[in-house]
């Protein structure tokens, strides 16, 4: 008699092709996070596949008496109780390097288009003289004659690093709660928190949402940083205060910012940030390239490991 397969219920968006690898090995459920019929389905999961948006809590484990392994595609668990499910003996799995070189891509995009704006006519030709007085009037900065400062050297982290100090001859300076220079490929200063915040002329933050990381970029912090410098926040929406960083935008202490990530999730009609020019806003794309969608889904290999009882490749710590 054959035995039976996993089952594994997949909650979010997944790539076709590690699902179709996916489904020639268990039997998969697809069903998204907020349907109603979820709590019907957890009874049978052997399995998950999550993303962003399920969160994983104790509360929610106790529907799922026979789950044995989570599998988040993407970087960050903070969605998920990892001490609960080790409570319960259930694995959890995600893709750490997943997303690292879209990240970084999409980081510098907004470092360019803050620091020399482009998009000055596209609905229809300027007027010779408008052409002229933006040309006589805009001057840009060079990323050679500037200092990052990136606050959180994970896989990220140092893929900024390496953009900025070997792509572009930035000085680098960082903060991170681990010693993690031996790792450097490219040139990088460690410095104290306060430090990073007033010498960076680009301040990029790439920390994972831990305990005490909230609004960690706060009031204080913001009005250490010179006015001319540019904020980047890709990593979560709770690690700023977002109306700290309006009111230091509004009052010129501070020359722009960008954010891909809100608190909450997505932003309120009366978030602060919106209607600055220099304040670019996206939803939450910075890891949204085909490739790197399609890595993340593939946590679905780790998933069928624990299953067949083998060893994941990445286990969340």
């Amino acid at each position: 008699m054959n035995k039976a397969r996993p089952v594994v219920v997949v909650t979010e968006g997944s790539d076709p092709l590690p699902l179709a690898w996916l489904k020639e090995r268990a039997e998969v459920v697809e069903i998204a996070y907020d349907d109603p019929g979820l709590d019907q389905q957890l009874l049978r999961a052997d399995g998950m596949v999550v993303r962003t948006y399920t969160k994983v809590t104790r509360a929610f484990l106790e529907k799922c008496p026979k789950l044995r392994v989570v599998g988040r595609g993407g970087v960050g668990i903070e969605n998920i109780d990892v001490a609960a499910c080790r409570a319960r003996g259930v694995e959890v799995v995600f893709t750490p390097d997943a997303n690292t070189l879209a990240v970084g891509d999409f980081v510098f995009g907004y470092i360019l288009q803050l620091i020399r704006p482009w998009n000055f006519f596209k609905d229809a030709a300027l007027a010779p003289a408008e052409f002229k007085r933006i040309r006589a009037t805009v001057r840009g900065r060079q990323l050679n004659e500037m200092t990052i400062g990136i606050l959180g050297m994970g896989r990220v982290g140092r893929r900024m690093g390496q953009i900025a100090a070997n792509g572009f001859g930035m000085k680098v300076i960082y903060n991170d709660l681990l010693d993690v220079h031996s790792q450097f490929s490219f040139p990088a200063t460690v410095v104290d928190k306060e430090t990073l915040y007033r010498q960076s002329d680009i301040l990029s933050i790439h920390v994972t949402m831990r305990a005490g990381n909230e609004n960690m970029i706060g009031r204080e912090q913001i009005a250490l940083m010179k006015p001319d410098a540019v904020l980047i926040n890709t990593s979560r929406g709770e690690v700023l205060d977002a109306p700290a960083l309006a009111d230091a935008i509004r009052e010129k202490r501070l020359f722009g910012a960008a954010l891909d990530v809100y608190w909450p999730e997505p932003p309120p009609a009366d978030f602060p940030l919106l209607g600055f020019d220099n304040v670019l806003l996206t939803p939450h794309l910075a890891a949204r390239t085909g490739t790197a969608l399609q890595n993340m889904s593939w946590v679905v290999r780790d998933v069928m490991a624990v299953l067949e009882g083998r060893a994941a490749q990445f286990s969340a710590p």
